[in-house]
């Protein structure tokens, strides 16, 4: 309360000013000096805050909520009851359960919320219905104007509901969208936008793409009867988004609106048609979906799939599925799609991988042992191809999207033959859902993301000794090389792990959380891993240790040089790669890694002269 803090300043100055004129004993007036002294600091600190604030939004003021505050939500909670009865009657709020689901249950587990109008407050649900009741009864709006604020709607919805999250911090006071990361997620404090601040939504011109001739028609793929050159699909990741739960957070305020100015929609969430990967028919509708599309485009004509995950299961099902379907993926791609998102942040990819997909025209019959190398030089040519084009001071692909490419590179590989011997088919599709049979195909796939671990040799590392590594070592110098680039998402370091076949990484890093996720420092690391497991006898701990005791020495690289003659097995035929690993680590330039990277360079220096 900066009236009080004020009020303070002010009392313990005339107390002090008193105390002095009166001449009060030292011990009176030494108190009150520390009693306004700390009022002073108080809000000096108080004014240094608003003074950065007010930097980064020019004329903003901030203070804690006062009567007149808590007046007008009085004011609008006491307008919302007046309307409620009538406007829920007339649609303009829904009334609408909510209903279980994998996603929605969360809603009532963590909030007590039973209906979808418990999801906003009484200032969101009051401005939400009067645009509603706007949109429906205002007469001098045309057909066209109002289906468009019918699409406006929704951005007001996802930007003003009690799931809207501050991001950043709040100097930037920036509030992100309810569906900034794909879930429900329900908050303690969250984003509620006045009418004025919901004017940049409002009024933002909607992007229009002109064409000769469209059709909008939501349907099912498996009963599509249009015929078209090019299909471009977005299948369900498995069970990674419940798209069809999560349209229920918009459907219920559409009911009213879809009778007036769609007819003929519905504003169903038609859960029972969704293609889940929890269900036992999840393979086979996915290929009678990309059958039945197959079936409506000309022998000369592609498909394009949009895929992200990063689980070798889900992809070995996608290759079945395809080729199943009659399809081949003859190129496929990595595109950035989350740089501008909030999925730059947290445990997530940031690619997409597009795959163009053309009829199966090959009668060949193979092997799966006999794809696997051909599945290996696919990925290297297709990772050697993104490398070429990316740029190394401000690269455009993670570590976690090159994986993405191999997975598509060896659905590539996959889907080029008619038929492989060691796949049934029928029998994999006849086993229900995701993960009901093993999928053969998974082995393979995972082989190509290990193949792409180890094409990714750590700039700085000679290829010849990447390839004399143990799997956590790897793990370990390459998670070394994206944290030099500031990437500290723990989803990396569990790519890494699947990729170079890692069981368990914990023991390598100092913290887990999203987003600070980084790796331990020679000192950090200490003893710990030391000669027990194949990483704490191997090249990487064993140099580790030694930079921990020459930092200790304060650069003296002499104990630190006399532990690895006598603990590192074959010393002198390994020194040249013992020097090049602590050349690698002295190259480090975070500020955690400062005294190590130094005594690295230092004990680098001292093998690479020594001699007996």
């Amino acid at each position: 309360d900066w009236r009080a803090e004020d009020e303070e300043l002010e009392e313990a100055r005339r107390a002090f000013e008193a105390a002095r004129a009166a001449g009060r004993p030292k011990g009176e007036r030494e108190a009150a000096a520390r009693r306004l002294g700390a009022a002073k600091e108080t809000v000096a600190r108080r004014d240094e805050r608003a003074a950065t604030l007010a930097k980064s939004i020019p004329g903003a003021l901030y203070r804690a909520a006062g009567r007149g505050d808590e007046e007008r939500e009085a004011r609008a909670l006491a307008l919302l009851r007046e309307r409620f009865p009538e406007w829920q009657a007339r649609g303009y709020i829904p009334s609408r359960a909510i209903a279980p689901g994998d996603e929605t249950s969360r809603l009532l587990r963590e909030r007590g919320w039973t209906h979808w109008h418990h999801l906003f407050n009484p200032r969101q649900l009051l401005l939400a219905g009067a645009f509603i009741c706007f949109l429906i009864e205002e007469r001098d709006l045309t057909i066209i104007q109002k289906r468009a604020l019918a699409l406006v709607l929704a951005r007001c919805l996802n930007f003003n509901s009690r799931l809207t999250r501050w991001v950043d911090n709040a100097a930037n006071e920036k509030g992100a969208d309810t569906f900034a990361n794909q879930a429900l997620n329900t908050l303690l404090v969250y984003v509620t936008r006045p009418w004025p601040r919901m004017a940049t939504i409002v009024e933002q011109p909607p992007k229009v793409s002109r064409t000769f001739e469209s059709h909008v028609q939501p349907g099912d793929a498996r009963e599509n009867v249009w015929d078209v050159d090019i299909w471009v699909t977005d299948p369900p990741y498995a069970d990674a988004v419940n798209y069809h739960e999560l349209s229920e957070f918009f459907l219920p305020w559409y009911e009213q609106i879809w009778k007036l100015l769609f007819p003929g929609w519905d504003s169903d969430s038609r859960r029972a048609l969704a293609i889940k990967g929890a269900d036992a028919d999840f393979r086979r509708n996915m290929v009678a979906s990309y059958c039945n599309l197959a079936a409506h485009m000309p022998d000369d004509g592609v498909q394009v799939v949009m895929f992200t995950h990063q689980d070798a299961g889900v992809w070995a099902d996608l290759a079945l599925i395809l080729w199943s379907a009659g399809l081949r993926v003859t190129a496929a791609w990595t595109i950035a799609t989350e740089t501008e998102s909030a999925l730059k942040e947290g445990n997530y990819v940031q690619g997409t991988v597009l795959m163009v997909l053309r009829r199966q025209t090959s009668d060949e019959t193979v092997f799966l042992d006999e794809i696997v190398p051909e599945v290996e030089a696919e990925v290297k040519r297709q990772l050697d191809s993104m490398l070429r084009l990316d740029d190394r001071e401000a690269p455009n692909f993670s570590d976690a999207d090159y994986q993405l490419a191999a997975y598509a590179a060896a659905l590539r590989v996959l889907t080029a033959c008619r038929a492989i011997e060691d796949v049934d088919a029928a029998g994999l599709l006849a086993r229900g859902g995701r993960g009901a049979g093993r999928n053969p195909m998974e082995r393979v796939i995972a082989d190509a993301v290990r193949t792409a671990s180890d094409f990714l040799v750590p700039r700085g590392l000679p290829a010849d000794l990447w390839r004399t590594l143990g799997p956590d070592e790897k793990l370990y110098l390459k998670g070394l090389e994206v944290e030099g680039r500031g990437e500290f998402r723990a989803g990396v370091y569990q790519e890494f792990a699947r990729g170079f076949g890692v069981r368990d990484y914990r023991a390598l890093v100092r913290t887990g959380k999203a987003n600070e996720t980084r790796l331990r420092t020679a000192t950090e690391f200490g003893r710990r891993e030391l000669g027990g497991s194949a990483f704490g006898a191997g090249l990487v701990r064993r140099a580790l240790y030694a930079v921990r005791r020459t930092a200790e020495d304060r650069g003296d690289a002499g104990d630190g040089l006399r532990w690895l003659r006598a603990e590192l097995p074959d010393y002198w035929p390994r020194r040249a790669a013992l020097a090049a690993v602590l050349r690698y680590l002295a190259a480090r330039r975070a500020d955690h890694w400062r005294e190590d990277a130094a005594a690295a360079r230092v004990l680098a220096g001292a093998v690479e002269n020594d001699h007996v």
